[in-house]
């Protein structure tokens, strides 16, 4: 043992050399690879250290090896070392290897960066140049857009107007429905008239003159009411054209200035496979510019037709009305005032009703006291409750009827009373209060009733001429 010691050592120094001398074995997997001989029968005779036995080379130990068994020893060492020129022709073929592989890279590397600055010269060309045309269509669509806008506000304020003058057609229409019904009653109160007194005088012939006017102005107000109607809608055609294009050049606009701004570095980026393949355009640059001009000068022809119409809708309106008045003024003669009477009914009525008002007013608070009152009586008697029970745990002897059970018993039946008293008085007062209301809706419907009566004479029949609103009537 003393002999083998010292080799044993001499060959793992020689190994470490060794390993430390061969560069081009990459040091894991020497080092993690055991090396087996041919000769299975010899690994019996290595000595193994302990405590490299799993992180260091695991060599034959040749020399024990040569003394058991020299041939064997012999080839074993033969087949588990290489020659000192093949280790050399290895180094040489690795060099050579390296040089011819950095002079491709370099050269590979020159020509991207070539290839690099080129593409990005273009890139960089063709953006800037797209971006200047989005720059040039934005101001076109910004001008078109400013020419759309200017018009539809014109065509705004126009159908403004225009529906004014419908309006004024349709309350000139509605207020002719009056004073035809009122020439109508009047002559049909005026055929109660009994014995001499029906006589067809002038007031009568005027009566129905003014009917046959209002009924063929009120024909002429249809027509032109018709015509202001279809004319409008032409306008909202129009206006809605212009919405629609500003909605759609807006889009663009807003489409087009996200664009322009977009750079490099913008948020949201995608790629869309295939998109440039895809062409959905449905217009020209010529095409859009004459839409757009199509759609404007539409709409200042609308504009111009409402204009004129407006003008003789205004002519007829001003004209009907003075012959209306005309008519009315010669008319105006018939009837009294006939209401005395039921005006002073009505002041009593009324006067009753605040009475009755007032006095469900008291009613009303007396049942909020009520009921309040019941509430509080709540609270003593829970009191009183709370006591006797509490009483009723003395023990044995201790729970006796004592003065103060029986008051307590008799303080609980009197509150129980007077609840009970209180319940009867809140019913009838809220049978008074019910009676009261019955008595106000009673009230109040004569009132009404009265009121009724009142327009009936003195609007209907009295009145009917002095109440009619002609100074109100076909105002633009």
């Amino acid at each position: 043992m003393s002999c083998i010691e010292p080799i044993t050592r001499y060959h793992t120094s020689d190994h470490n050399r060794t390993h430390d001398s061969i560069l081009w074995r990459p040091n894991v997997g020497y080092q993690n690879i055991k090396v087996i001989p041919l000769a299975t029968k010899s690994m019996s005779n290595y000595a193994l250290n302990s405590s490299n036995a799993v992180n260091s080379l695991m060599f034959p130990n040749l020399i024990t090896g040569y003394q058991r068994n020299p041939a064997h020893a012999s080839k074993t060492a033969l087949y588990t070392r290489y020659t000192p020129n093949e280790w050399f022709q290895k180094q040489v073929k690795y060099y050579n290897e390296a040089d011819s592989c950095r002079h491709f890279s370099e050269r590979t590397r020159n020509d991207a960066l070539r290839i690099i600055r080129d593409a990005e010269e273009k890139v960089q060309h063709g953006q800037y140049d797209t971006g200047r045309r989005l720059g040039e269509r934005i101001n076109d669509v910004s001008f078109w857009r400013n020419e759309v806008v200017s018009e539809l506000d014109r065509l705004f304020q126009e159908i403004e107007r225009l529906q004014d003058c419908r309006s004024v057609l349709e309350k000139a229409i509605r207020d002719i429905e009056g004073p035809l019904h009122i020439a109508e009653e009047c002559l049909y109160h005026r055929e109660a008239r009994k014995g001499t007194e029906l006589v067809h005088d002038d007031s009568e012939k005027c009566l129905l003159k003014e009917i046959e006017n209002l009924r063929q102005n009120r024909k002429k107000l249809e027509v032109c009411l018709d015509k202001c109607k279809d004319q409008l809608r032409d306008c909202r055609a129009s206006q809605n054209q212009l919405e629609l294009d500003l909605k759609n050049k807006e889009n663009a606009l807003g489409i087009d200035a996200m664009c322009h701004q977009l750079n490099n570095y913008s948020h949201g980026l995608q790629y869309y496979s295939g998109i440039e393949k895809y062409d959905p355009c449905v217009s020209e640059q010529e095409t859009w510019m004459e839409a757009a001009n199509r759609i404007v000068q539409k709409s200042q022809s609308e504009r111009n037709r409402s204009c004129q119409l407006r003008t003789d809708a205004e002519v007829l309106v001003s004209k009907v009305a003075q012959e209306m008045w005309d008519a009315w003024s010669n008319t105006n003669n018939a009837l009294a005032y006939r209401s005395s009477e039921l005006l002073e009914a009505k002041n009593k009525l009324q006067q009753h009703l605040q009475k009755v008002q007032q006095e469900i007013f008291d009613v009303e608070k007396n049942l909020e006291l009520m009921r309040k009152a019941i509430a509080d009586k709540s609270h003593v008697l829970r009191v009183a409750h709370t006591r006797l029970e509490a009483r009723m745990h003395r023990p044995d002897l201790e729970l006796c009827r004592d003065y103060a059970h029986i008051s307590l018993q008799m303080e609980i039946d009197e509150i129980n009373h007077q609840v009970e008293r209180m319940h009867r008085a809140l019913k009838e007062l809220e049978n008074q209060h019910q009676k009261l209301l019955r008595t106000r809706t009673a009230l109040e419907h004569d009132f009404a009733l009265k009121i009724d009566a009142m327009y009936i004479d003195r609007e209907k029949v009295s009145g009917l001429r002095r109440a009619y609103p002609i100074n109100a009537l076909f105002r633009f």
